[in-house]
């Protein structure tokens, strides 16, 4: 396989090799970072719903920083049905800047400087189209 020469899939794509499941380590950082996002999730069934909601958010963060193609319009898409469940638009976009910490942990060292930057540079203007709506 090839590395992409996209710095955002180039990331994603290290963190696989040396992590098999980001969700609970995703998960782990946002209650810490974000207590109150606790109680929006149900208690029995969560899991599968944490992972399903991370999946598609990768995939939307990937078309966004690649193509976009259409998975990316599922940012806007949601920040609307998030609104209908309670939660404040700052903690639906700080969820994206909880996956970048994650991954940067995870890669370490290979997290550069061309890395950081595209992911300020994405995470600036999913702010932006979050704030839009």
């Amino acid at each position: 396989m090839t590395a992409s020469s996209n710095p955002i899939e180039r990331s994603f794509e290290l963190a696989a090799e040396r992590c098999e499941d980001l969700t609970p380590l995703v998960y782990r950082r946002l209650f810490e970072a974000h207590p109150e996002a606790r109680a929006m999730f149900r208690t029995e069934g969560s899991e599968l719903v944490k992972g399903s909601m991370l999946a598609l958010t990768v995939d939307a963060i990937l078309d966004f920083a690649g193509q976009r193609t259409g998975h990316f319009r599922l940012i806007a898409s949601e920040a609307s049905s998030h609104d209908a469940y309670g939660t404040p638009r700052e903690l639906f976009v700080a969820f994206f800047g909880i996956i970048a910490q994650t991954v940067r942990e995870i890669i370490g060292p290979d997290w550069s400087g061309e890395i950081d930057a595209a992911w300020q540079e994405l995470l600036g203007e999913i702010g932006g189209l979050v704030a839009a709506q």
